[in-house]
C-alpha cells in the first residue's frame, strides 16, 4: 500500500460505524470511505423494537455518533448508495449510482434483510416488518391508529414488539411455528416462562401453527393458518428472521456459506477483503466452529476488531458473545452461544421468574441466560471463554461465586 492508503467500509450501519470509529481513533490517517444503501449515519437497531418504537427515544438518540463527527474525523459518506459488487482483483467497490470506488483494503458490512414473506396475501397493506428506522416508524403510527395486532415469530424481535405494542394499548395475539416462544434459543422450559409473562399482559398465543395466507381486500383484515385458526386484525407484523446479504461478492472468489466465510481474525479468503457483523460467518477460537451472530454487541465488537486487524493487529476475535431483551418490565441477558445442549443447569427459579440458566454440552458451559440476573449472566463470561467442565452443583449453588468459579 505505496502512498496514501484506502480503506472502503460496506455498510454504514452499527458494525461499519464502529469499524470507522476504530479506524480513526487508532491512527489510521489515510482515505476512509463509509458507504451505506440507507441515507442515515450509523445507528442502533435494537431501540427499534423498545424504546424508540414507543416513541420514548428521540430518532438523534441512536445514531452512533453525530454527524458532525464524521466531517471532523474526515469520513467520506457514501449514503443512500448500494453497492454492487465488489471486483478483487482491480480492487474496486462498484455503486448503484455507476460510481466506483478503489481502495487497499475493504470491509464488507452488509448485514442482512428481513426474509420475503412469501404467504398468499403478503402484498396486501398493513403488513409490516422491522429492520430499519423507516420501519418502526410505520409500525408506531399503525398501531397508534388503534386496532388489533397479529404478531408473526415468537423470537426476540416479535416479543420485544409485542410488548411495545402492547405499552401502546393494542390487543396482540401471536402466531409461531414453535410449541414455544424461544424455542430455539432458549428451549422449552425456559420459553414457556416468556409465554406465561406475555400472557399475564393479556397476550394470545397461537404455538404450533404456521402462516397459511393473509386475508384482506386492499389491506389486512386477518390471518389464517394452517391448523384452520384465524386471527383477525388491522395490522400485521412479522418477526420471521433475517438472511446475511452476500450479494456483494457473488461472482468473487470470496467463500460464502451462510454468509461471507472469515477466519479468526475476520479475514475472507481474499487478501485485504475483510467482513463483520451480521454477514460474518466466523471461524470462533472459543466455540471451535463456525458462528453467524446477529446482535448488537457482536456487531459492535466484530467492527472494532476487523478495524483493527485491517491495520495489522492480528488479533483474533474471541468474544463469548452477550445480547439482552427487554420486555415489559423484565431484563434477560445470555452470554455465549449454545447451539445445542445435553443440560440445563438452574440457579435461582422459575417459578418466581429470577433465574440463571447454564446450557451445558459434555458438561462446558456454552451459554448462559438470565432472568432478571444480568450481574450474573456477565459474571458467567469466564465459565463460556474458559471452555472447560463445570461440576453443575456448585453452578446451581448461590453462595458460589461464578467468576472465581471460571478462574478456578
Amino acid at each position: 500500500m505505496a502512498g496514501t492508503p484506502t480503506y472502503a467500509i460496506v455498510g454504514a450501519n452499527l458494525t461499519g460505524g464502529a469499524a470507522a470509529t476504530t479506524l480513526r481513533e487508532a491512527g489510521f490517517e489515510g482515505r476512509l470511505v463509509l458507504i451505506g444503501a440507507e441515507s442515515h449515519l450509523p445507528y442502533e437497531r435494537p431501540p427499534l423494537s423498545k424504546e424508540y418504537l414507543r416513541g420514548e427515544t428521540p430518532r438523534q438518540d441512536v445514531y452512533l455518533q453525530p454527524p458532525s463527527w464524521f466531517e471532523e474525523q474526515d469520513v467520506e459518506l457514501r449514503l443512500g448508495t448500494r453497492a454492487t459488487g465488489l471486483d478483487p482483483h482491480r480492487r474496486l467497490v462498484r455503486l448503484d449510482d455507476g460510481d466506483a470506488v478503489e481502495y487497499d483494503r475493504v470491509l464488507i458490512a452488509t448485514g442482512g434483510r428481513n426474509r420475503e414473506l412469501t404467504f398468499p396475501g403478503s402484498d396486501l397493506e398493513g403488513i409490516h416488518q422491522l429492520r430499519t428506522i423507516e420501519d418502526a416508524d410505520a409500525i408506531r403510527e399503525a398501531a397508534q391508529r388503534g386496532g388489533r395486532v397479529a404478531m408473526v415469530g415468537a423470537g426476540f424481535i416479535g416479543l420485544e414488539v409485542t410488548a411495545s405494542l402492547w405499552s401502546l394499548g393494542r390487543e396482540i395475539e401471536v402466531i409461531e411455528v414453535f410449541g414455544t416462544p424461544l424455542l430455539r434459543v432458549l428451549g422449552p422450559e425456559i420459553g414457556s416462562v416468556f409465554e406465561a409473562i406475555h400472557r399475564d399482559h393479556g397476550i394470545t398465543f397461537h404455538l404450533d401453527q404456521k402462516v397459511e395466507r393473509f386475508e384482506g381486500t386492499g389491506r389486512v383484515q386477518a390471518v389464517h393458518t394452517d391448523e384452520g385458526t384465524r386471527v383477525e386484525c388491522d395490522l400485521v407484523v412479522a418477526g420471521v428472521g433475517i438472511q446475511p446479504n452476500v450479494e456483494i461478492v457473488e461472482g468473487t472468489e470470496i467463500e460464502v456459506d451462510n454468509g461471507i466465510l472469515v477466519d479468526e481474525c475476520c479475514r475472507t479468503n481474499v487478501p485485504d477483503v475483510f467482513a463483520a457483523g451480521d454477514v460474518a460467518n466466523h471461524a470462533h477460537p472459543v466455540f471451535g466452529h463456525r458462528l453467524r451472530v446477529e446482535h448488537y454487541d457482536n456487531a459492535l465488537k466484530m467492527g472494532a476488531a476487523a478495524a483493527r486487524n485491517m491495520m495489522g493487529a492480528d488479533e483474533p476475535f474471541d468474544d463469548p458473545h452477550w445480547f439482552w431483551s427487554d420486555q415489559y418490565d423484565y431484563n434477560l441477558q445470555y452470554v455465549g452461544f449454545a447451539a445445542r445442549w445435553d443440560e440445563i443447569v438452574l440457579r435461582g427459579s422459575l417459578e418466581e421468574r429470577s433465574f440463571v440458566a447454564f446450557y451445558l454440552k459434555d458438561g462446558v458451559v456454552r451459554g448462559v441466560a438470565g432472568l432478571q440476573r444480568g450481574r450474573e449472566v456477565r459474571r458467567s463470561s469466564g465459565l463460556v471463554r474458559a471452555g472447560l467442565p463445570v461440576d453443575p452443583e456448585r453452578l446451581r449453588d448461590e453462595d458460589v461465586d461464578l467468576r472465581s468459579l471460571a478462574a478456578r
